[in-house]
């Protein structure tokens, strides 16, 4: 049987908080709010950029998001690749999962655009069957809107598949698309989260999910 693996990109393929954060702020302190650290951002990520938006609004600007959403594109669609940079042992595990035949995808809430230039330029030889990012005609994660619309790129074939990322939101993901979830403890939200939402395996380092995965 084919193994697909399918992988969310904030926290799990890639630390992007620092440009996260960076472009919010930037659109905050525009609008007069106070700003947030880099860990506070960790907690609001991971439903998309325009509820990330609307978390970091203090809840007497909330009618702000629009705004800051706007601010935070103009901000990060410049500076998206500042301080981004793949985890430790990443490259490496997605090299020996290519090289043992597994076909590999992405499904991220991050704008399109933004995910497949970012994997493009951190991992341009490795081979995706599918770079899925949010756009607005799709649900966000953790709706499997985006898994059926990778499952539906491939031949009608039986796979293992397993959805790899680092939040609750990725195994509600792989809950709802009936699919296996290894949850990346070295990500934002760390184990406890992981275990809490009931991931089937939990990583602690990029290559314990190739084993998980190969053997």
């Amino acid at each position: 049987m084919k193994k697909l693996a399918i992988f969310d990109l904030d926290g799990t393929l890639a630390d992007t908080i620092c440009d996260l954060g960076d472009a919010v702020n930037y659109g905050l302190e525009k609008l007069g709010c106070s700003t947030h650290d880099y860990d506070a951002y960790k907690l609001m990520v991971g439903n998309g950029v325009k509820k990330l938006c609307e978390r970091a609004l203090p809840e007497d600007k909330k009618d702000k998001a629009e705004e800051l959403h706007r601010l935070f594109s103009e901000y990060y669609n410049v500076h998206y690749l500042d301080k981004t940079k793949l985890y430790d042992g990443m490259k490496e595990t997605m090299e020996k999962l290519q090289d043992n035949g597994v076909i590999l995808a992405v499904a991220t809430n991050k704008p399109e655009d933004k995910a497949r230039e970012i994997i493009w330029e951190l991992l341009p030889d490795i081979d995706f069957v599918k770079i899925l990012g949010g756009v607005g005609y799709r649900p966000a994660k953790p709706d499997s809107a985006i898994l059926i619309e990778i499952f539906s790129a491939l031949p009608d074939e039986e796979y293992e598949v397993y959805m790899i990322g680092d939040s609750n939101v990725d195994v509600q993901t792989a809950k709802n698309a009936g699919i296996k979830c290894i949850g990346c403890a070295w990500g934002f939200r760390g184990r406890a989260e992981l275990e809490a939402e009931g991931a089937d395996h939990i990583a602690e380092k990029p290559s314990d999910v190739q084993d998980y995965i190969l053997y």
